[in-house]
């Protein structure tokens, strides 16, 4: 039996989390995501109950999937020593986005792998873990913290699935973590190299990736593979193309998962046009 695919994109939570869902059926999309709050800063939201309730009602009652994308600013690699005041505004954060995910019915959030320059990587990865420990600690909702590879374009860190599987594995409550696969991050970083890249998918299946993802970022990019650079483009306009799209949706944890894009929208200003691209491509 074929699995349907659940494919949306981005939208806004201007008319609440309730509106964002309502717009997300009203495109005929199996999936969406949104930010939780401000998509520039840290402060903890006070949000309606209510409306995150009746969101996760419709998405419930229409087998719709959501996910929330955390605020830019949070950065799973500051260090507690470095900057405790800091530290403590992203841990707080990614709280609330959790609580906010868990009312609204989301699979999780979305959190950036981190970025560290000041000294040995090393310290960099412990204190992702730290940052991913304090965050749980005491968690029992069924929203998970999901780590978004990265493109390179801000350091050496979170380009390989080593480090994502590593990180998760190292993590007092790796249950309660899973993974985020951007397309075009994965190319960029040359974590995938795109269409017939056999290598990517044993990595993933041997060191139980595919365990792990609960949702894909499905942008194609401006740039060439192994570019580190983190500029999305709509499937099939750019450099993965057409193709590369095809032969990543063969792959059934790939086809399983939330498929969300983030790039530009079509010339209606929707992405319809890109959501029946995408089920096309699964289908054939």
């Amino acid at each position: 039996m074929t699995v349907k695919v659940k494919v949306g994109g981005h939208l806004s939570i201007r008319g609440g989390y309730f509106g964002a869902a309502k717009a997300a059926l009203q495109l005929g999309a199996g999936a969406f995501q949104y930010f939780p709050k401000n998509p520039r800063s840290l402060t903890v939201k006070p949000f309606d109950p209510r409306d995150a309730e009746q969101c996760r009602m419709l998405c419930q009652k229409h087998d719709l999937a959501s996910i929330a994308h955390t605020p830019y600013p949070s950065n799973l690699a500051i260090g507690k020593d470095a900057d405790e005041d800091a530290y403590n505004r992203v841990v707080a954060s990614l709280r609330n986005d959790l609580e906010i995910a868990e009312a609204c019915g989301s699979i999780g959030i979305v959190v950036h792998f981190g970025t560290f320059k000041s000294g040995n990587p090393l310290q960099g990865y412990q204190n992702i873990i730290q940052c991913i420990n304090d965050v749980l600690s005491g968690w029992r909702g069924s929203a998970k913290l999901l780590i978004e590879n990265q493109a390179g374009d801000h350091g050496d860190m979170g380009m390989t699935i080593e480090e994502l599987v590593q990180i998760r594995n190292l993590c007092r409550d790796s249950e309660r973590i899973g993974f985020c696969l951007d397309t075009c991050h994965a190319f960029g970083a040359g974590m995938w190299q795109g269409e017939g890249d056999e290598s990517f998918t044993v990595k993933a299946k041997e060191l139980q990736f595919w365990d792990g993802l609960c949702a894909v970022h499905l942008n194609d990019s401006r740039y060439p593979v192994l570019s580190r650079k983190d500029r999305h483009a709509r499937v099939g306009q750019g450099h993965i193309g057409e193709a590369g799209f095809r032969w990543l949706l063969q792959i059934d944890a790939i086809r399983k998962s939330p498929l969300i894009f983030e790039s530009e929208t079509g010339e209606d200003g929707t992405y319809r046009e890109d959501m029946e691209r995408v089920r096309r491509w699964a289908e054939a």
